[in-house]
């Protein structure tokens, strides 16, 4: 997604579709320069252009019992597989990741999607501490299949956890794009010993063969020149839109 002529590329995950009306919706953080910017837009306003989607589909069928694991902004995607996972004839139970009460979201909509829920924050505000609680449940509960999307640190522990107890687990990585088509290789990770791209191999990957490690290093590869650009852009003004923020 481009926002205007002299934007920057990056790629956003879907949060929800409307196949009639021909809409797509997306969910971010304004943590850099152009989700910031993005923040900045009003309910009318246009984006230059949309490139999508990219990748390969989601594996939906019916395998049984079916864990669904989101964190922070990951949610709102993983809801759309909850929904598809819950039409395929599975039995769902979603788990929701935040660091605190007051960052949790779309809590209802997952209780209307799930046969079962939990919720978890890292300061213990709300729910389970952490997600040291996934042990308890996969003694107590076997499933068929694990789903996960959020940061990377909590899609590694969550494999680390579910990996003695053979469950097949599925993550969606996001690595640093760029053309998002395969050709500029940005976006590599290791799954398996081979390098892969996250855009034209990906986005889901398995769990259990992933190398979190590195794809953690290459991830904070840009962090300085983010923060810069997001600094840059700030003190430049900031939004100049025509949004609703000063």
């Amino acid at each position: 997604m481009v926002p205007h002529e002299k934007g920057e590329r990056v790629p956003l995950t879907i949060s929800g579709y409307d196949a009639k009306k021909g809409t797509v919706s997306f969910a971010f953080h304004e943590v850099g320069k152009t989700t910031k910017e993005l923040g900045c837009y009003s309910e009318g306003q246009e984006i230059l252009n949309v490139t999508g989607p990219l990748g390969n589909p989601s594996e939906i069928k019916k395998f049984g019992k079916v864990l669904c694991i989101g964190g922070s902004i990951m949610i709102a995607p993983l809801l759309l597989q909850v929904k598809a996972m819950k039409a395929a004839g599975n039995q769902v139970t979603t788990v929701l990741g935040a660091r605190t009460k007051e960052a949790m979201i779309m809590e209802k909509e997952a209780k209307t999607l799930s046969d079962k829920v939990y919720v978890a924050t890292d300061d213990g505000s709300y729910g389970n501490k952490g997600l040291d609680f996934l042990n308890d449940l996969l003694k107590k509960e076997k499933f068929d299949r694990c789903v996960v999307m959020g940061p990377v640190v909590m899609m590694r522990d969550v494999s680390a956890i579910t990996k003695p107890f053979g469950i097949p687990t599925v993550v969606t990585l996001t690595p640093i794009m760029i053309d998002g088509m395969g050709m500029c290789g940005v976006c590599r990770v290791t799954v398996g010993g081979k390098m892969m791209f996250g855009c034209v191999d990906g986005p889901e990957f398995d769990g259990h063969q992933t190398n979190f490690e590195e794809l953690i290093l290459r991830q904070r590869t840009m962090l300085p020149e983010e923060r810069l650009g997001s600094l840059l852009w700030e003190t430049s003004g900031g939004c100049k839109c025509g949004g609703n923020k000063a």
